[in-house]
């Protein structure tokens, strides 16, 4: 083992690089260089690597002026030259990891990351997949690449997988507060990574190899995919039956074991739970077997966008109103709350759906200022000024942003179609006849 790159991890003397500067890499980079390393982030988006040395950032959850301070004391830099890996003890990609319209793994990314690693290879380096994938990708794929380059493992390099566990938007749980589990190739990779990490996190869960850290991570999402799924459903069943899913949710989460309460909503978002489990049951059928937990959950969750047009068909028929001609105003179009990611959203979705049924559709986001719409070319965040309310024909709360004030949306709305929940402690007898719940 290479006793001269942990004295440098440990002594804080080690220069990290970060392939891929999105909502993962950025904020990884920035904690690095908090920790006290010099870290090169590298990106091929040019814009991006400008605001970062200008000493400005782009993700809401990394403040500009961290940045700011860190590139000015030499700490940060970016680049779009991988050449600079030649300067790097570790590297770290964090690129996406997207599927295919067949719902295969698309690893192209990562190739394309390692093919950049693997010409600036040198002894001795630590390398870390970051980005979420199918069990195998690092021993089977990342690991003959850098062999073709006649590097010897445990001698001039060292390969490990470390899932990112990046959730934007949470104000609790970031990346300097979150354990980090981290799976090497050899057990010599694993306690190099290890040092890596143990100098950005207070604790660090190693594994017995890169493949279990793999499926670690895919075991987490689709662990919330599969709850989420059958929340929704029974978000469905109630509807049907007439019954508040919320109560019925809230009164089952007061057993002190064995129940942990999730919560419906208008359909799954972002880039990890809507892809994750993919990737898992893509691996498990390549070896004959059949992932039907996975497969049934994303039926359910693909499935809540029409059951919020549903729900605004229901709501604006009570209102002796058709869809078709309607004004329908989308409250919050990113996945989540108070963030400006509209990835794999399920107000795409929802947007879609009510446009091809007739609708005239438009949003409002704070965070969002613009999206667009597949084949249906762009649309621009409205005000959300009185005409706005009280001109429309339903107001459909996807997102529950917080600075949204929800009262005044209820209050001028003529129906309002709420996804999230987020109407009920506003709700007293006079609205409730405007207010379809999911």
């Amino acid at each position: 083992m290479s006793i001269e790159l942990l004295d440098r991890l440990n002594e804080r003397r080690a220069v990290v690089g970060v392939i891929g500067l999105g909502y993962v890499g950025l904020p990884l980079a920035v904690e690095f260089a908090r920790g006290g390393l010099r870290v090169i982030g590298f990106d091929l988006d040019r814009s991006r690597v400008d605001l970062i040395n200008q000493g400005k950032s782009y993700i809401p959850d990394v403040p500009t002026e961290m940045v700011e301070a860190l590139v000015a004391r030499g700490k940060l830099a970016a680049a779009t030259d991988f050449g600079r890996l030649s300067e790097t003890d570790a590297v770290i990609i964090c690129v996406p990891t997207p599927l295919r319209k067949t719902k295969e793994p698309d690893i192209s990314y990562i190739l394309a990351a390692a093919e950049q690693v693997k010409s600036h290879l040198h002894s001795p380096q630590l390398v870390v997949l970051e980005s979420t994938t199918y069990p195998g990708t690092t021993d089977e794929v990342v690991l003959p690449m850098l062999k073709d380059t006649g590097l010897v493992l445990d001698k001039d390099f060292y390969l490990a997988f470390s899932p990112e566990r990046v959730d934007p938007g949470n104000k609790q749980f970031q990346t300097h507060n979150i354990p980090k589990v981290v799976g090497g190739v050899s057990a010599a990779s694993t306690e190099i990574a290890a040092a890596l990490y143990q100098t950005i996190v207070g604790e660090v869960h190693a594994v017995s190899s890169a493949r279990v850290a793999e499926t670690a991570k895919l075991l987490e999402n689709t662990y919330r995919s599969v709850n989420i799924g059958l929340v929704n459903e029974m978000a469905q069943l109630c509807y049907h039956l007439g019954i508040d899913s919320w109560e019925v949710i809230g009164a089952a989460a007061t057993k002190p074991f064995g129940f942990m309460a999730f919560y419906p909503g208008p359909g799954i978002g972002g880039h990890c739970i809507p892809l994750d489990p993919h990737y898992l049951s893509w691996k498990a059928r390549l070896h004959g077997f059949e992932a039907r937990f996975i497969g049934l959950a994303e039926e359910v969750n693909s499935h809540m966008p029409d059951h919020v047009v549903q729900l605004v068909q229901d709501g604006l028929n009570a209102h002796t109103k058709a869809v078709k001609g309607s004004r329908i105003l989308i409250v919050g179009v990113a996945y989540k709350r108070d963030i400006n990611d509209v990835r794999e959203s399920p107000a795409l979705g929802i947007v879609d759906r009510l446009m091809h049924k007739g609708a005239t559709v438009s949003y409002h986001d704070p965070f969002v200022p613009e999206m667009s719409v597949d084949g249906r070319g762009s649309l621009a965040s409205v005000a959300l000024i009185d005409e706005v309310l009280s001109g429309c024909d339903c107001a459909v709360i996807v997102t529950d942003h917080s600075d949204v004030d929800y009262a005044r949306v209820l209050r001028l709305a003529p129906l309002v179609v709420d996804t999230r929940n987020v109407t009920r402690r506003l709700a007293m007898p006079e609205f409730e006849g405007k207010i379809v719940r999911l």
